[in-house]
């Protein structure tokens, strides 16, 4: 009798817990601390937050749900989820955009992880306490010096190596349970503190009343649009990778959809209640664009009793959270790229973490590089993926079988019919409305140019490259499953 290879049990999440902290900790820090006050200061406020919350509820609580799903349904990273819904062929090319979108959006994250990290390294040195310190003069001084972006870039590419071999439960999901709940602690007390301070009614004013005019305009939905998908992580890949790795009785519609939503908002105006009374106490134009978290907010740490202290509350756990976010996103492509080659995990972790490095140089030599790319494909690339995984659903696979299979499997939240026609309709209608809009509302952008190649390349190389490899008999067989932990 010939020898059958024997497969190794897929890795799980060991506690519900974990999988929670995973869902939330896939995007606090730069969804919420870092991008929300910034595009919210840039778009009117309150009227972001209001066309943030719409999407948010409409769209990306289902399609969460959706997507989870999709990776508990297939039990497959992004590729062979595509393909088990539609057959070998180019099609699969579908999940080959969502790969391409999430290394993108990886390459330029991991500077702002790099920051985080030189702040955290600071706040240790109590630099932010010092007599004379000045917030935007030391950010610019970051930002102008590329050789120190590169190699704090360099070192957080290694350190999400090192962690990603480790597996997910000995590696990921030892991160997160303490990464999440830090953060919150520390940004309860910065709001606290800011609140306290001279002007910051003007601040609470600015993020909660409503400018109804920029309800009107396309950036702020375009915007809203990108930020529902940036802080929820939907359309990353990132839902389906942690679906995937779920137990027989996690719970679908509340961990992957209800819970997630409500805590990546709640830390995002959490965040901005946080920020914005510190900005106007302080005089920051609150539209000042990427570096907005890292000039206001390291203003206050003098006002405060123990302020050395709680700057190191705060980034360290700023820096622990961005840094989950990383590991989730790189994951994606490390689950993937497992499946679809002969190499080891621990080789795929490599190279996929050195070909993000390599992406991620441009970013981390200049900030204004990194804005561009973070305009395209937050609000380009991330709804052209996310409409890539709903559309499959909704039209190849059908939201009522998922929705039998695998969201109502165990479920404590039961989701109902309802569910079918949003997946179906809406969430694809009303994202191809908003990117239609802007598009026409901007038309020769640079911003709108740089959308409309990322809508045709990624789809033009997802087909021809999954044709080549369909045709060519499809991934080659292996003799472990990835992801687990020895």
């Amino acid at each position: 009798m010939a020898d059958v290879p024997t497969k190794t049990a897929r890795a799980e999440w060991g506690t519900r817990f974990g999988f929670l902290m995973a869902m939330i900790g896939a995007m606090v820090g730069a969804g919420n601390i870092w991008r929300f006050p910034y595009v919210m200061g840039n778009n009117g406020g309150g009227a972001f937050v209001l066309a943030f919350l719409s999407l948010l509820f409409v769209l990306a609580v289902p399609g969460l749900m959706a997507e989870v799903a999709l990776g508990r349904y297939t039990n497959k990273g992004i590729i062979g989820a595509f393909r088990d819904v539609v057959g070998r062929g180019g099609m699969v090319g579908f999940g080959v955009v969502v790969l391409l979108v999430n290394i993108a959006l990886m390459s330029y994250y991991s500077p702002v992880i790099a920051w985080t990290l030189y702040y955290a390294v600071h706040s240790l040195l109590f630099t932010f306490t010092a007599p004379g310190f000045e917030a935007e003069a030391f950010m610019n001084a970051l930002f102008d010096n590329a050789a120190l972006m590169i190699g704090l870039h360099t070192v957080v590419m290694g350190s999400i190596a090192a962690v990603l071999a480790l597996g997910i439960r000995r590696g990921v999901e030892r991160i997160v349970v303490y990464a999440v709940p830090a953060l919150v602690v520390s940004l309860v007390v910065m709001m606290i503190r800011g609140l306290t301070l001279p002007g910051a009614s003007e601040g609470i004013a600015f993020a909660f009343g409503i400018q109804w005019e920029y309800l009107t305009y396309s950036d702020t939905w375009i915007t809203a649009l990108g930020q529902a998908l940036f802080s929820t992580g939907l359309g990353w890949g990132i839902a389906l990778t942690i679906g995937s790795y779920l137990r027989e009785y996690d719970d679908v519609p509340l961990g992957g959809g209800v819970f997630t939503a409500i805590g990546e908002s709640s830390i995002g105006i959490l965040a901005a209640l946080a920020i914005f009374p510190i900005v106007f106490a302080v005089g920051v134009d609150p539209d000042v664009g990427a570096g907005l978290a890292f000039i206001s907010l390291v203003q206050v740490f003098p006002e405060i009793p123990l302020g050395g202290l709680v700057a190191i509350l705060f980034f360290v756990g700023f820096f622990l959270a961005t840094f989950t976010s990383g590991l989730l996103i790189t994951e994606v492509s490390v689950t993937t790229l497992s499946e679809e080659t002969r190499l080891s995990r621990t080789q795929t972790v490599f190279g996929v973490c050195g070909g993000i490095w390599l992406l991620g140089l441009p970013s981390a030599y200049s900030v204004e590089i990194l804005d561009y790319l973070d305009f395209v494909f937050g609000n380009w690339g991330l709804p052209l993926a996310t409409i890539a995984i709903i559309g499959t659903i909704g039209w190849v696979l059908g939201p009522e079988r998922l929705r039998l299979l695998a969201v109502n499997r165990n479920a404590g939240v039961y989701v109902g019919r309802w569910w079918d026609p949003v997946i179906k309709y809406v969430i694809p209608g009303v994202m191809l409305f908003i990117m239609a809009y802007f598009a026409y509302d901007n038309f020769r952008s640079p911003e709108m140019i740089g959308g409309m190649v990322v809508l045709v390349l990624f789809p033009t190389v997802g087909y021809v490259v999954m044709s080549i490899v369909e045709g060519r008999g499809g991934p080659p067989e292996r003799a472990d499953v990835p992801g687990g932990d020895d």
